[in-house]
């Protein structure tokens, strides 16, 4: 009888044991609810980091790029200076057009474009007065003279006009 005793109380302690081990396992609802809102925080936290990121290195790349053609723009003005000088040799000015057109169409590419001038209503934003003329023909704030070239970026510009504005 001692000996069924002493199985009865092993196998209690067995079954209080289970049972204190699925209790120790069941993560409370609370708890539970806890956990997940803290996944969900940092899950969107680190959506956030990667969209800013991706941002950033997006606007560093532009500024990059926007430097660089800054200072080929120049280039780009002799070029085509050279295309509008009178020549005897035409396959020299032939190399000079398609040396022109290439580098006008990489720029194109990597989202570079001329800003317009010429009829246009004069903007600070873009162009950059450097005489004005009174002309009753013309609108106020027209545009009549193209002295260089402005070129933009998206929104950003890189060089602004140097225009001729009238009235």
């Amino acid at each position: 009888m001692a000996e069924k005793n002493e199985e009865l109380e092993n196998d209690l302690k067995k079954d209080e044991n289970k049972k204190a081990k699925k209790e120790q396992e069941i993560v409370p609802k609370s708890e539970y609810d806890e956990l997940d809102d803290r996944y969900k925080r940092i899950l969107a936290e680190f959506e956030n980091f990667k969209k800013r990121s991706a941002k950033e290195r997006e606007s560093l790349y532009n500024s990059i790029l926007s430097d660089v053609v800054e200072v080929m723009l120049p280039i780009l003005d002799n070029l085509e200076n050279a295309a509008k000088i009178e020549t005897k040799d035409e396959e020299y000015k032939k190399g000079i057009e398609l040396v022109l057109k290439q580098f006008q169409d990489t720029l194109k590419a990597k989202g570079v474009e001329e800003i317009k001038t010429v009829g246009e209503t004069f903007d600070p934003e873009l162009h950059e007065a450097v005489s004005s003329v009174q002309d009753e023909s013309k609108g106020e704030k027209e545009i009549v003279q193209e002295y260089r070239k402005g070129y933009k970026m998206g929104t950003k510009v890189i060089r602004h006009s140097m225009v001729v504005v009238a009235n």
